[in-house]
């Protein structure tokens, strides 16, 4: 069998080669470069309100709250005031946010009328798209709580100011592209009257070039800065609720009003000597992250091959599939789960799974079997089996002091639920299908997942969101006052990570780090590369379309049942995520902004 393997390899071998150089992207797309501040999102008008609130002398979380509420105006299949998300901070100087890191959990949050099963049948059978279209789809949102939060601990100039960009963009509106035109097209916003109206315009749909206006939306935002508790607790509390009580909804104004945007300790881990900071639970993506880079540690992949090589896939893979193993088994929302966060991102417990993999065959995730000594046993599945959506977005901020903000938030599938609020303009979330409708069951995103993450009320669902932030050790030395005291500095900053992409955006974020740090692709190559992703379960290797032929057909011969998205839909692009990068030249200091050229209508700037 080795000698049959070695052979097909060989043959194999002339025709990766000659399509490496199609792996990593033609020198087409340059960073964006600039001296002090950088802004990089999905929508150029969000990037614009940023860099307005940098000018005026805002720091990266003002910046950060205006490109957030920018979005709801600008990208509603995503950005919002309807969903949720994370706001990952990082000081650059010991003045600012107390000069520690903070993480922002502003996830949506189960309603109390929600249970266990209340996507089954009689029988016990999940409900189609019960969880992901209409009323009962929805947590209670908050983005508002998050962005408004941020704002009045950490920011500058004070929401009126920030928020002022966005509330301009609703009222007078923005023009929109052939690209944000189209995507107005879902069908399932032609199934709810109020957002048939405004983003279809009853049929009469937007072209390229039209300006597209949302007064609703901009009355919203202004009664939000002018009393951001109104949300929670005040009129518009009530006005969400009546909406809810009058279309068959769970959310109430009680609901609302219990919701509070809770801060939490970022995961630390590090890698090739850097410190990486990232996101804990409830989003899955920090712990997968360092798990995953932990068993990679143990690897030249430089040494092994080019940048998605079949040799740097293999090894890759196989630590992503070895991390969704524990991910499924053991994470949910920390207020509800004892999680085992310490022992998985433990290097011992890394250099126990790297024994366990083949260096040249895939290994079967039938036949993954964890490393003893490590990890307590998983909470037992109740049934046997029977998807976070790509249309998250992530943005990056960094500011002339050199603090950092990466932030991911989502209304979980495209448009959400796609009800919007009658009076109000923003769209409501569809996250209730990030819970586990049933155990042992995928959601939207394939993902298996256990009794951590099953629906109850007040309760966080789990999230692949990973925004991240990379660089080099803080600096400590020990200073004479009265006493002896050890005073730290923070690293020089490196990289501001993250993307959309549902249960995509961990391996997502590790390729974008893996290429920068190992393979030394700049920040733009890193963001426009070719995916590629595997979760455990299902046991497939998925790559985007344009991934090159023979890689594919070389990971076949190593024993990966592969798949290429949409392959056969010549319509489809076949790809999925949205990288929103910067990284920091290490040697000159200047920033590096990296937009996904995957969408044509997003933009890295600063000054």
């Amino acid at each position: 069998m080795k000698k049959a393997f070695s052979a097909a390899l060989a043959l194999s071998v002339a025709a990766v080669a000659s399509a490496q150089s199609a792996v990593v992207p033609p020198d087409v797309n340059k960073p964006v470069i600039k001296d002090h501040a950088m802004v990089v999102s999905i929508q150029h008008d969000a990037t614009d309100a940023g860099v307005e609130i940098l000018k005026a002398g805002g720091n990266a979380v003002d910046a950060a709250v205006a490109v957030g509420f920018a979005l709801a105006v600008t990208y509603p299949q995503a950005g919002n005031i309807g969903g949720g998300g994370f706001m990952l901070i990082r000081p650059g100087t010991d003045k600012f946010a107390g000069g520690k890191p903070h993480f922002l959990d502003y996830r949506e949050k189960a309603p109390a009328a929600a249970s266990r099963d209340m996507y089954l049948d009689k029988d016990g059978n999940i409900i189609p798209k019960m969880s992901t279209v209409g009323s009962k789809a929805s947590g209670v949102p908050g983005t508002v709580a998050g962005l408004t939060f941020a704002e009045e601990h950490y920011g500058k100039l004070g929401l009126k100011r920030v928020m002022q960009p966005a509330i301009h963009l609703a009222r007078e509106g923005f023009v929109l592209s052939e690209q944000e035109a189209n995507n107005f097209h879902g069908s399932i916003l032609k199934n709810q009257p109020e957002s048939y109206r405004i983003f279809q315009r009853n049929g009469n749909f937007y072209k390229s070039g039209e300006l597209f206006k949302q007064p609703e939306l901009a009355a919203t935002l202004q009664r939000v800065a002018d009393n951001p508790s109104d949300f929670y607790k005040g009129q518009l509390a009530e006005q969400i609720d009546r909406f809810e009580r009058a279309n068959g909804g769970i959310i109430t104004a009680a609901d609302l009003a219990a919701y509070e945007c809770k801060e939490r300790t970022p995961l630390i881990g590090h890698y090739r000597g850097l410190e990486v900071l990232t996101s804990p639970p409830p989003s899955s993506g920090g712990i997968v992250l360092l798990e995953s880079l932990n068993i990679l540690e143990g690897y030249d992949l430089k040494k092994i091959g080019a940048d998605r090589s079949p040799e740097q896939i293999h090894l890759i893979t196989e630590a992503f599939r070895r991390a969704y193993m524990d991910r499924g088994d053991y994470l949910g929302d920390p207020d509800f789960t004892t999680m085992p966060l310490k022992q998985m991102n433990d290097p011992a417990y890394a250099a126990a799974w790297r024994k366990t993999i083949d260096p040249k065959m895939a290994t079967p995730s039938k036949d993954l079997v964890r490393p003893t000594g490590f990890m307590p046993e998983p909470p037992k599945q109740d049934d046997k089996p029977v998807h976070e959506s790509p249309q998250t977005t992530h943005f990056s901020v960094v500011d002339a002091d050199g603090n950092a903000v990466s932030s991911t938030y989502t209304l979980n599938f495209p448009y959400g639920s796609g009800i919007t609020v009658a009076g109000l303009g923003f769209l409501l979330n569809d996250e209730m299908d990030d819970f586990a409708s049933k155990m042992g069951v995928p959601n939207g995103f394939g993902l298996i997942q256990g009794p951590a993450n099953a629906i109850a009320p007040g309760k966080r669902p789990l999230s692949s969101m990973t925004p991240t932030i990379v660089s080099e050790s803080e600096s400590c030395m020990t200073v004479k006052l009265r006493s002896k005291q050890q005073v730290c500095h923070p690293g020089k900053l490196r990289l501001v990570l993250g993307s959309p992409g549902g249960s995509t955006i961990i391996t997502t974020v590790a390729n974008d780090l893996i290429s920068v740090v190992d393979n030394s692709l700049d920040i733009q190559s890193a963001a426009d590369a070719p995916r590629f992703h595997h979760q455990y379960l299902p046991d497939v290797l998925q790559f985007e379309k344009k991934f090159p032929v023979p890689v594919v057909e070389a990971m076949k011969l190593r024993g990966y049942t592969t798949k290429r998205a949409a392959e056969f839909d010549e319509k489809s692009a076949g790809q999925w995520g949205d990288s929103e990068l910067i990284a920091r030249d290490p040697k000159t200091g200047k920033l590096m902004g990296g937009h996904d050229m995957r969408r044509n209508y997003g933009k890295a700037d600063g000054y």
